[in-house]
């Protein structure tokens, strides 16, 4: 019994709360992306080796010049060619997206692994320039939540930011309607005038941008890069689209979700066999997509019936 309340004490600490939020904030910031092709009509399950792409040429970044905002300059750089890479195979040579996504990812797999050995050396990078964590003082006064708010890196908060700014641009401006519309009705947005295919392009290069800030989270929160760090965050971040129907803010909310329970993971590895915790948060997925399957096909059935009824 005292065991289970030290392992319950553990699960339900400050330091668990922290971690979910550092661990979400990758998945969470591809998710917002991947929510922008998604409206658009784009699948894109690339957002893996996006990521890993923004995490290498971040830290590579950080190597050069010794500072985290070189870093980060480096990382959205990556990220707008390979947005604008993306958009050019999906957009306008119009391949099939689950292909580009799968080639996309493994490009980044080998790029990324050549380029950190032959530079990093095959231990990867360490030590190289940070952000440093940003301390909230008048958060820090509150019991329990203000410990758990403060003392994180800027890319927790400013995906909390990105967040409330993107939910604005998709359901309260023009861009984000005709975003969705080029998505959903394509045709009636090229009779009113305006291009389904810039918007496309629009979305990739923002979710190429996002995935880049995502991967600069892993290396440059840090100073620290390994190979395939990205560690299949954006598969998640895939389904964490999926599940929050590419709203931004409930992508985030399911992004939390994932990183609560690689928080509890990484917790129970002091009771557990880390092999066995490590596929908490990827298990949860699963669920996750389940969940998906189970409520799509329980609205089927009650519009089919709704629609039988009226018939009859």
């Amino acid at each position: 019994m005292d065991k289970l309340l030290t392992v319950l004490k553990s699960i339900f600490s400050v330091g668990t709360f922290s971690q979910t939020l550092r661990s979400a904030t990758p998945v969470a910031l591809a998710a917002i992306g991947g929510s922008m092709t998604e409206h658009a009509g784009i699948m894109n399950i690339g957002m893996d080796g996006m990521i890993l792409m923004g995490a290498f040429f971040g830290i590579l970044g950080s190597a050069l010049f010794a500072s985290a905002w070189a870093g980060l300059a480096f990382a959205l750089i990556a990220g707008v060619l390979v947005g604008l890479l993306f958009g050019l195979f999906a957009v306008k040579l119009h391949a099939d997206e689950f292909i580009i996504g799968c080639a996309l990812n493994t490009f980044a797999v080998g790029l990324t692994t050549f380029l950190s050995r032959s530079y990093f050396g095959t231990n990867g990078a360490k030590g190289m320039a940070a952000f440093p964590k940003l301390r909230l003082h008048l958060l820090e006064k509150l019991p329990f939540v203000g410990q758990v708010l403060s003392n994180h890196s800027i890319f927790v908060y400013l995906t909390v930011l990105l967040v409330v700014v993107l939910w604005l641009f998709v359901y309260q401006t023009p861009y984000g309607f005709w975003l969705r519309a080029a998505g959903e009705k394509p045709d009636t947005l090229r009779t009113a005038g305006l291009s389904p295919e810039k918007m496309k392009w629009l979305a990739s290069l923002l979710c190429g941008v996002l995935c880049g800030v995502a991967g600069a989270h892993l290396s440059l929160a840090d100073g620290t890069f390994a190979e395939n760090m990205s560690n299949n965050r954006g598969y998640v971040a895939f389904a964490c689209v999926i599940f929050g129907a590419a709203n931004p803010a409930k992508a985030y909310l399911a992004a939390l979700m994932f990183g609560f329970f690689d928080a509890i993971g990484l917790r129970l590895q002091s009771y557990i066999s880390s092999d066995l915790t490590a596929i908490i948060p990827y298990a949860i997925t699963i669920v996750m997509m389940v969940l998906v399957v189970v409520r799509a096909e329980r609205k089927r059935r009650r519009a089919h019936k709704k629609l039988t009824q009226s018939a009859a």
